[in-house]
């Protein structure tokens, strides 16, 4: 599978080509747009159960939508919902990476994803404590909301995210929370629980965070009556 990203910083697009029978799995109402001759299946991808943990306790959708090419090869666009960027992560089998909620757009099919804790340090951030696990061979597409920081952490190194800040993170870079400068300056400066990673490893950040999105909207939106 080929990925051209178009349109980068605040409104990408990532295009999918895929070759002759080759196929892509991508988040329900992802699709912008695609050519002719491709083949789409909604399924409970896993089963049941995972269907279930990956909509319930992951955020993501119940089901997966598989785009399948044409015998003379197609192309998909998938896009996210909030204005941000796009990056194409590479998977080995040596190299399992964990998404966060809502970040994970598409992936090639050699590539599996289940739904797994993240830990406590997830949850405190407020962003849940699942995460989308992928494993398996070749490229996983995450999307921002806002742009995309990638952090290359040498063994021993860390540094501090928000955790509604992270987008995605090798399997193997460590995480430990803690509060911003201790309690009480966490309660003062509003920061509250924050994670500090570290590596080695490969660590993608978001300039946004859609839960402050959320709290602003929740506080200049009039209330509605039923």
């Amino acid at each position: 599978m080929q990925i051209e990203i178009r349109h980068q910083p605040a409104f990408a697009v990532a295009r999918l080509t895929l070759a002759s029978g080759e196929s892509v799995k991508a988040e329900t109402g992802a699709m912008a747009a695609m050519s002719a001759g491709v083949s789409i299946e909604a399924k409970m991808e896993g089963g049941l159960f995972k269907a279930l943990k990956r909509s319930a306790l992951g955020g993501d959708s119940f089901f997966v939508t598989t785009y399948s090419s044409s015998a003379d090869g197609s192309w998909v666009d998938v896009a996210a919902n909030l204005p941000g960027d796009i990056a194409v992560v590479d998977v080995a089998p040596d190299r399992a990476v964990a998404v966060t909620k809502g970040s994970w757009l598409a992936n090639e099919a050699s590539v599996a994803m289940d739904t797994k804790w993240g830990g406590a340090k997830n949850l405190f951030g407020g962003e849940g404590g699942f995460i989308a696990h992928m494993t398996g061979t070749g490229k996983v597409v995450v999307a921002s909301y806002g742009a995309l920081d990638l952090h290359t952490l040498g063994a021993g190194e860390t540094f501090t995210v928000d955790s509604g800040h992270l987008v995605a993170y090798d399997d193997g870079v460590g995480m430990v929370a803690k509060t911003a400068g201790g309690f009480m300056n966490a309660m003062k400066s509003g920061e509250g629980f924050v994670v500090e990673m570290t590596g080695p490893g490969r660590v993608w950040t978001q300039t946004r965070n859609p839960s402050g999105l959320i709290n602003w909207l929740t506080q200049v939106l009039p209330f509605t009556r039923a």
